[in-house]
């Protein structure tokens, strides 16, 4: 992924409205993020542990989501499969929720899936970050169709916001 800059963060939302975008929290650090190892650029709101952002390339332009994050039932640790890169935690998978774009999201609609917490699926598939033991599934398939197969289940969550 390129890097991206607080502006264009902020321009790439689709779900939320202008005023909403302007005053989210962006990461500040975002000159030190490891963007050759990103696939999409993900954070929650330190200000707001309900909250989660994400940002992804899609034909060549950034597409932004703001997200609702669930937390899970105090005391339950079992361990969850991330939709988006395929690896499991325990207690480390929240189910994200995004309001739909337009009239459909103001109107309550939304668009869930379940994710990694710190939403590093990027990392995770890359071994740059550990999940813990049997956190990966053993797959034959390479590094390359794995990060494209998060890039198509993320686009795929966001057409479903956007639809």
């Amino acid at each position: 992924m390129k890097p991206l800059s607080e502006q264009e963060i902020r321009a790439a939302f689709v779900n939320c409205t202008k005023g909403a975008a302007k005053r989210l929290s962006v990461p500040r650090d975002l000159n030190d993020r490891p963007w050759d190892d990103l696939d999409f650029l993900g954070w929650r709101d330190p200000q707001a542990p309900d909250r989660a952002y994400l940002v992804i390339d899609l034909d060549g332009r950034p597409t932004a989501l703001a997200l609702r994050c669930t937390a899970p039932a105090s005391g339950q640790m079992r361990r969850s499969m991330c939709s988006m890169c395929v690896t499991t935690h325990t207690g480390g998978v929240s189910l994200m929720v995004a309001p739909k774009a337009g009239k459909a999201g103001q109107q309550g609609n939304s668009v869930g899936s379940y994710i990694c917490d710190d939403l590093a699926c990027s990392l995770y598939v890359r071994g740059k970050k550990d999940a813990g033991a049997g956190s990966r599934l053993q797959e034959t398939i390479t590094l390359e169709e794995k990060t494209r197969r998060i890039v198509t289940n993320i686009a795929a969550f966001v057409a479903k916001v956007t639809a």
